[in-house]
């Protein structure tokens, strides 16, 4: 997957209103958080949260999850899972990201 694609797909996910009709389930929420991360920094090194912290650990464990994912497997299943959404969303605002996307 293109660099461009992935670059759209995240500037698509952050323009998302929060009550809008297209809205991530928390486990499609942290599937792009893993896989934004993996693409961007590359394997977790940094140290778990503490335990208090729920939301810090799951994301630290989602993204310890795809340990040894390259950059361009991550920005591939990235764009791939959006486009999942939005296509499952079906509305004409999907349709326009949608060919967003495939333009970039």
């Amino acid at each position: 997957m293109s660099e461009s694609k992935f670059t759209k797909a995240v500037e698509i996910i952050g323009s998302l209103p929060k009550d809008g009709p297209i809205k991530p389930t928390q486990d499609e929420q942290l599937f792009f958080y893993k896989y934004f991360k993996q693409a961007k920094v590359g394997d977790n090194t940094t140290t778990r949260p503490g335990m208090l912290d729920f939301t810090g650990k799951a994301k630290w464990d989602a993204w310890t999850e795809v340990k040894g994912t390259t950059a361009d497997e991550a920005r591939d299943k990235y764009v791939k899972k959006l486009l999942e959404i939005l296509e499952r969303a079906g509305d004409e605002q999907s349709k326009k990201f949608i060919a967003e996307i495939e333009a970039a």
